[in-house]
């Protein structure tokens, strides 16, 4: 057996049901998707679901193309990336429980995808692109810790 620690895997609390994240959480929606068909540089922006603050993440064509798809409800014949991650998690008799974005450092933010099986939480190392289309594929809440909101959107 594999060490969880050795393939990026965190286990949480047993049976507490909750992350441990540090701080306050904050629930984003995606605001709005911005695709340059002519840049690699897409932009997507998180906005407070009960306030007003709101950030860009910039990611690339193909996680833009994803999440794109995927709210705009455009099925494909075969499993793209993303739909094979949330059908192996349901497969395995788990379930995407959230995306937290819980860290910047040197403008780049950090994301954890927290999966739940059987009251258990494990989270999982992500990029934020990524934890963000799979929360949207599975209608999970995404999180955004308050350190990360201050550091983006600093109040006067």
């Amino acid at each position: 057996m594999v060490a969880s620690s050795e393939v990026g895997l965190v286990p949480l609390t047993p049976g507490s049901g909750r992350c441990r994240m540090p701080g306050i959480m904050i629930p984003v929606e995606l605001a709005r998707i911005i695709i340059n068909e002519t840049n690699d540089e897409q932009v997507i922006f998180l906005k407070e679901a009960d306030g007003s603050r709101s950030f860009p993440i910039v990611i690339g064509i193909f996680e833009a193309a994803a999440i794109d798809r995927i709210i705009k409800d455009r099925k494909t014949p075969r499993p793209l990336t993303h739909d094979l991650v949330g059908n192996a998690v349901e497969a395995l008799g788990g379930r995407i429980a959230r995306s937290v974005i819980d860290d910047l450092r040197e403008d780049t933010y950090f994301a954890k995808l927290i999966l739940e099986r059987d009251g258990e939480e494990v989270s999982v190392d992500a990029r934020p692109s990524d934890a963000i289309t799979l929360a949207l594929q599975c209608q999970a809440p995404i999180l955004v810790s308050e350190k990360v909101m201050e550091a983006v959107c600093p109040t006067e």
